[in-house]
């Protein structure tokens, strides 16, 4: 026997030499064996990593001693159906791709020890994922991908309905693991209320949530009776309990249950009770907050050595003989943890970055483009309006949904007539519940369907927001472009509704978007630019799958006047023209001045520069329609062109738009004269009070001013 076991290992390795035959045998259920190598690969794999730790090789000390009873769950489900798995399920990652035939250990080594060669991550996160396994790789350490589980269970009857080819196969159910303390995450209640209300409505949602309930979140114990009862009372979500320390029944419950979700495509949660060995972490010291009493009470709820006893007492199997093949398999995992070690990590930032946001201008460029309209200039809505409907027309994978989206047709009209026109089943209302609708939009995104969910107003997105910077943005680049979630998410936000709705309704903050790694930021402003743009995300996504946020701007979807009342300057007739990522707009060839701006601040810009001209002072006015990627060569070279620059900027001054800008054309190198206008450091009030913290063209005017 080894010399440097640990304590939960010799407890174990003593337990198993005790076991002794039933006097009556009977047979182990098939899958116990296949359990059994899964679990004991798991738990070699956890100390092996604690072992590298110790020597800085291993950087992920997070394990799954305790729950690899969710090995069973593996076995009962398809290795095509999808598995959205809790960082805790290593044995059901091992026991899957036992089904395959792949060595599955060695993957979960090559992640913690951030190795290149890690199939899924490639070094950049310890994850349980492998497209071939249908595993889509979670980096959350709560429930912020129980949302997207969601999308994906719907996503599968909908393209079989809809005659949309689907990442899954038609029969597939989902299967989505979390733990008893994220259960209180507001993202897992969505989701859980999502399913719930879906199932309500007779709707096929194939999805089995499995709760890994060991009673700790970290150091906090859940309430007796609290996981059970939240569970089991969920309208329209079937709830079975099994134990981890009975792997014969729990298979049997597994196996029941799945039958069930996939013949019946219903709902539903498998409660399964484990225990938690070696704390929650390499750096977690568990005698701070439990018991030695506690600690031992749990040596005998051992999901291994419940299996061992159910192998030994079907009469084919000796305690001895399991024990050597536990060390024998220590062993084997000791040495992929030092192979794994032994490989190159990740060496430069553009490696890091390689998987994040592809870029395909020429492809895009060609999906993009669409055939020309003849038909009268459009105001910006009618203009996004006839844009979904193109796409949608084209694109037969596209779904659009949202608050209100489909009979009313939007709270400002924007997708009216479309519900009608291509049917409930692609154009639809959700929840008002901004994570769900984003969740929904993941899910399907990574089946196969290019979706275009709605925020109502910007301001209901923050709620929601880390479904895209820890969800959405992250996909790819912890996959490798393995699985993708492209999407477009039409937001309807910033300011100047004349007072109406105070904050909720005239959001001017974008910078929680801005920082997201590879998320795309549209901002169109005329209704021409607006439909090409929208052609252009969608197109994005689809071929790069990019994650794209559609800023609209409220105040301007029926503006039909650009100088006064009547002259219709605001009209455009949307052309096929394409508009490249990162490309800006240029209004004037004045010499004298530029006026680099977006959104509704375009409108107000071009007000001005007309004034300024009355003056004698010429200005251009660039629209950079784009706030990520920004414009830069545009920038800069509109810039350079005056010497003179003034942002202008409906955003706040702190956080908004305009310090990317400037620090932009300082990294260019810009040396002129540089100045910029915003909104002020405030939420937008009711009524007339709004006009005293949103820019004006006054201000503008006034700073154009004292610039030249």
């Amino acid at each position: 026997m080894a010399d440097d076991l640990d304590p939960l290992e010799q407890h174990f390795l003593a337990a198993l030499v005790a076991l002794e035959p039933s006097i009556t045998p009977r047979p182990a259920a098939a899958g116990a064996e296949a359990i059994w190598r899964a679990q004991i690969a798991s738990r070699n794999c956890d100390f092996a990593a604690r072992w590298l730790q110790k020597e800085g090789r291993s950087f992920y000390t997070i394990g799954s001693a305790g729950h690899e009873s969710n090995a069973a769950v593996a076995l009962a489900l398809r290795p095509t159906d999808p598995a959205l798995l809790h960082y805790r399920s290593g044995a059901f990652y091992l026991a899957r791709a036992g089904q395959v035939g792949r060595d599955g250990a060695a993957d979960i080594m090559q992640g913690v020890t951030a190795s290149i060669d890690e199939p899924i991550a490639g070094g950049r996160h310890k994850v349980f994922g492998h497209h071939d396994l249908a595993v889509i790789p979670q980096t959350s350490t709560i429930a912020s991908h129980l949302p997207r589980a969601v999308g994906v269970a719907v996503a599968i009857d909908r393209a079989r309905k809809l005659g949309v080819a689907c990442a899954w196969p038609s029969d597939a159910i989902v299967v989505c693991s979390f733990g008893d303390a994220s259960l209180n995450h507001a993202t897992a209640q969505a989701a859980l209320n999502t399913t719930g209300h879906a199932a309500h409505q007779h709707l096929p949602v194939p999805l089995l949530f499995v709760c890994e309930d060991n009673g700790l979140g970290i150091s906090v114990p859940s309430p007796a009776g609290w996981v059970a009862g939240t569970l089991s009372s969920r309208i329209g979500l079937r709830y079975e309990t099994a134990s981890g320390d009975d792997p014969e029944a729990l298979l049997e419950t597994a196996r029941a249950l799945v039958d069930w979700v996939r013949e019946h495509r219903r709902p539903a949660v498998l409660h399964l009770r484990t225990v938690r060995y070696l704390g929650h972490a390499g750096a977690d010291v568990e005698a701070a907050y439990r018991s030695p009493h506690d600690v031992r009470a749990d040596l005998d709820r051992d999901p291994l050595l419940a299996t061992a006893r159910w192998l030994v007492t079907s009469g084919t199997r000796m305690g001895n003989a399991l024990a050597d093949e536990y060390l024998a398999s220590r062993a084997v995992v000791r040495e992929v943890a030092l192979d794994a070690a032994a490989r190159p990590q990740l060496a430069t930032a553009t490696e890091v970055m390689r998987p994040g946001a592809p870029h395909s201008p020429d492809a895009v460029a060609e999906l993009a483009r669409s055939t020309p309209s003849a038909g009268e200039p459009l105001t910006l809505a009618l203009a996004i309006n006839g844009a979904l409907a193109d796409v949608l027309e084209r694109h037969p994978e596209t779904l659009l949904f949202g608050e209100d989206v489909a009979a009313k047709g939007g709270v400002y009209g924007v997708t009216r007539g479309l519900h009608a026109r291509f049917g409930a089943g692609r154009v639809f209302d959700t929840l008002l519940d901004e994570t769900s609708i984003l969740g929904r939009a993941l899910g399907t995104a990574v089946s196969g369907f290019v979706p275009l969910p709605e925020i109502q107003y910007l301001a209901y997105l923050h709620n929601a927001e880390d479904q895209l910077r820890g969800e959405a943005a992250t996909l790819q680049f912890f996959s490798q472009g393995s699985y993708r979630n492209g999407m477009v998410v039409r937001i309807a936000g910033y300011g100047y509704q004349k007072g109406f709705g105070g904050h909720f309704h005239n959001d001017d903050s974008v910078a929680v978007l801005r920082d997201i790694p590879g998320l795309v930021i549209a901002s169109p402003s005329r209704p021409d630019d607006a439909a090409a743009m929208l052609r252009t995300c969608v197109a994005a996504a689809k071929v790069d799958g990019s994650v794209c946020a559609f800023l609209e701007p409220i105040a301007l979807y029926h503006a039909r006047d650009l100088h006064e009342e009547g002259d219709g300057g605001w009209l455009a007739t949307p052309t096929a023209e394409h508009v490249p990522l990162g490309s800006a707009r240029t209004y004037g060839n004045g010499r004298d001045l530029t006026m680099l701006t977006w959104g509704n601040g375009l409108l107000m810009s071009l007000r001005v520069a007309r004034r300024l001209e009355e003056r004698g002072i010429r200005a251009r006015v660039v629209d950079l329609r784009w706030l990520a990627p920004l414009p830069i060569e545009d920038i800069a070279r509109e810039a350079v062109a005056t010497q003179r620059v003034l942002v202008v900027d409906e955003t706040r001054r702190t956080g908004g738009v305009s310090e990317g800008v400037i620090a932009t054309l300082i990294d260019a190198g810009f040396d002129g004269q540089l100045a910029r206008v915003t909104s002020k450091d405030s939420f937008v009030p009711l009524g007339n009070a709004a006009n005293l913290v949103l820019l004006s063209e006054e201000e503008i005017e006034v700073a154009a001013l004292a610039l030249v």
